[in-house]
């Protein structure tokens, strides 16, 4: 989504050259793999730990930090591998998004109508404030010590990233649309 944002703003008169179907599919492809390689690697490397214990989750899914809590064995090492896989893999996502950003804001800043610029700046605001919303609530949750470690907080914070953010999608693009804006306007006018 930040690459199509930045080729829409950076690139719009190649827009539709540049974001053709192979590229999408690439992108699409690339994300689907990448996410599924994260996961894979953590129930490979949760199968080799014991669990003697309860093995009733307290969660709403079956996370991570809640199955090494489960876990009788040492899971130090697994707990390093984890926040470093979340550390390389959170910041190298988050790093490539603020790159095509700071791209963007300079491509803005040289526009010189503000109706163009406005309208930059309404196309990236909607991407970015999830973004913001996902990878803090993701950071959050993941990237803190074990004996920090609250099953409240990681229910809530997991909550965030898992139907708030999803749910709030929707509504912000939303209201980038007119059509919309107006109908809103309208239900408001008539209360």
């Amino acid at each position: 989504m930040a690459y199509d944002r930045y080729v829409a703003i950076c690139n719009p008169l190649r827009y539709t050259s540049i974001m053709n179907k192979a590229v999408c599919f690439c992108l699409a492809v690339g994300c689907w793999l990448f996410g599924l390689s994260i996961p894979a690697t953590h129930t490979v490397l949760l199968s080799s730990l014991s669990f003697c214990e309860s093995h009733t989750i307290n969660h709403f899914f079956c996370d991570v930090t809640a199955l090494m809590k489960l876990s009788c064995s040492n899971s130090n090492s697994f707990e390093i591998l984890t926040y470093t896989v979340g550390a390389i893999v959170g910041i190298l996502s988050f790093v490539l998004v603020i790159i095509s950003y700071i791209n963007i804001v300079s491509s803005i800043i040289k526009i010189k109508s503000l109706g163009g610029r406005q309208k930059a700046v309404s196309t990236c605001a909607s991407h970015l404030t999830i973004v913001i919303l996902f990878y803090g609530s993701v950071c959050s949750t993941y990237m803190r010590p074990a004996s920090t470690y609250s099953v409240k907080d990681n229910k809530i914070m997991s909550l965030s990233y898992i139907a708030v953010a999803p749910l709030c999608n929707p509504v912000i693009y939303s209201l980038k649309n007119k059509e919309f804006i107006n109908a809103l306007r309208k239900t408001k006018s008539k209360s």
